[in-house]
């Protein structure tokens, strides 16, 4: 009995592709549904991840966050914020051998997208982290002129201030300097943002655009007892007495407690009481100060021998030519030098010896430098000698 095929299967090819055509496209659809649900699943449960990592990163538990962020990326691997992140981790973990990882992530990601500022920026942590400062200087600039996605005058000047204070700790002061400047010509009128630049003009030593930044704060807040502290100090490292007293004053006023603004005040105050130098003073009242200094020299150099366990007492009077060389770097020499200096006050009331101000002055000025350098910083009035010395120029405005 031969086989006959049943009567309910149709027997032409065209139904036969159908059929099939149908059946196969169920099936993918099927298995698309699956895979587009395992992705789903997937994506999902690194977001979940993700997000314990950052989690961890914040508290700064950088070995849990590493291993979070590493199982995110197993679930999605191109994700890109989840490879940054990482990156970030594994550079803030402080392990030298985890610095090579993370900076092979954030170089494949640079080369995806070489202008995205917030990709810059992390590599140049991970070059201040190895001290590189023209790898950090290099990105630092790509992330400031790069892509942000908001806030792009505030990222700019953080990163600006970030590269400065990474300068500024490698010693790289001239460096710092010129981004000082381009930080400062692109301040938003803040108060807190001219504090900022001017605490870290003062970290660099430029005292005078340290004050120009206090200056500008106060022009937008009168009031603010930082801003005159700062400019009262600033002004007093610059030899700017006049305003550094000005600017003091009105810090004590508003602030009583400021105990390092009452002491440059006092300071201060000695400076402008013992320039022999200052301008607006009579020549009487110019011949009294020299006689004071001259006579504090004598005590402060008296003083410091004894601390030293030095006998003045010894000096070699009869070298007359102590009188025309530089100053000795013993405290005996200076004590011939005062002596040999002494006769001169009687003559600073003649028209005829003007240079006699400046040769005195000049032996209170060594005897104050060098019981400095032997005997420590010394207080009071000698502080005020030693500072119109150390700024003579600027003192006599």
């Amino acid at each position: 009995m031969s086989w006959q095929m049943p009567k309910l299967i149709p027997r032409s090819a065209p139904m036969i592709l159908l059929v099939l055509t149908l059946a196969a496209a169920t099936g993918f659809a099927a298995v698309s549904h699956l895979v587009s649900r395992y992705t789903a699943n997937q994506q999902a449960r690194g977001r979940k991840l993700y997000a314990l990592g950052l989690e961890s990163a914040k508290a700064s538990h950088y070995d849990d966050a590493i291993a979070a962020f590493r199982a995110a990326l197993t679930c999605d691997p191109t994700n890109s914020q989840y490879q940054l992140s990482l990156a970030r981790a594994l550079r803030d973990s402080n392990v030298p051998r985890r610095l090579d990882e993370a900076e092979s992530y954030l170089i494949a990601l640079w080369q995806r997208t070489p202008q995205d500022a917030a990709v810059n920026l992390a590599l140049a942590r991970v070059a201040a982290h190895r001290g590189s400062i023209e790898d950090a200087t290099r990105y630092y600039h790509n992330a400031m002129y790069g892509v942000w996605s908001s806030d792009l005058d505030a990222n700019r000047n953080k990163a600006r201030i970030e590269l400065i204070q990474f300068l500024l700790k490698q010693g790289a002061r001239a460096q710092a300097d010129s981004e000082l400047i381009a930080l400062a010509a692109a301040l938003p009128p803040d108060p807190a943002a001219h504090l900022q630049t001017a605490q870290l003009f003062q970290q660099a030593l430029d005292y005078p655009g340290a004050l120009a930044q206090y200056e500008e704060a106060l022009h937008l807040d009168p009031g603010n007892s930082t801003a005159l502290a700062g400019a009262g100090e600033t002004a007093y490292h610059s030899g700017n007495y006049s305003s550094a007293q000005r600017y003091l004053r009105s810090a004590v006023n508003a602030n009583p407690a400021d105990a390092e603004s009452r002491q440059l005040l006092a300071s201060t105050d000695l400076v402008l009481l013992a320039n022999p130098f200052h301008s607006h003073i009579s020549d009487a009242e110019r011949n009294r100060r020299i006689n004071a200094a001259f006579s504090q020299a004598e005590n402060r150099l008296t003083a410091c021998a004894q601390q030293a366990g030095i006998d003045l007492t010894k000096t070699d009077l009869t070298n007359n030519n102590l009188k025309n060389t530089a100053p000795a770097s013993a405290l005996p020499g200076l004590q011939a030098r005062w002596q040999l200096a002494k006769p001169d006050l009687n003559l600073l009331r003649s028209p005829a010896e003007t240079d006699l101000p400046d040769s005195i002055m000049d032996v209170v000025f060594q005897i104050e430098e060098q019981t400095a350098a032997t005997c420590g910083q010394p207080q009071g009035l000698d502080l005020a000698l030693l500072l119109i010395s150390q700024k003579r120029e600027a003192a006599g405005q």
